[in-house]
């Protein structure tokens, strides 16, 4: 492994904890938002699938490189937000499990989306 490719890695690794974190707090803010208010808890999809594309857009604004790496950085920045996201809203019996697994799957797809934009402006 060369310097550069280990900058570049440290670089995807980086972005990607970037990405996940805002996609994650601004899950949190709507989970907790929607325990207490339900016209934000019926927007629990939308939103959720909104931040997800969010933090995969900023993961390759974060992570210049090619449209693998675009994709792939989104689609694990969205996911990973939203089932931590999604587990929370689980426990707080705000919305069912099985939503856990189904709105985890949308949140990959909108994450990888995310980054394919953020590749396309870019």
């Amino acid at each position: 492994m060369t310097p550069d490719s280990t900058a570049s890695s440290l670089l995807g690794r980086d972005a990607l904890i970037v990405a996940t974190t805002v996609g994650l707090i601004l899950q949190f803010a709507m989970v907790v938002g929607g325990h207490y208010s339900a016209p934000v808890k019926n927007s629990f999809a939308i939103g959720g699938m909104l931040f997800s594309l969010v933090a995969g857009f900023l993961y390759i604004r974060l992570a210049p490189g090619g449209w693998a790496g675009a994709c792939l950085g989104g689609a694990i920045a969205g996911g990973l937000c939203a089932i931590i996201g999604i587990a929370v809203s689980v426990s707080l019996k705000d919305v069912p499990t099985q939503i856990l697994w189904l709105g985890t799957s949308a949140s990959v797809v909108t994450g990888l989306i995310g980054g394919a934009i953020g590749k396309v402006i870019g």
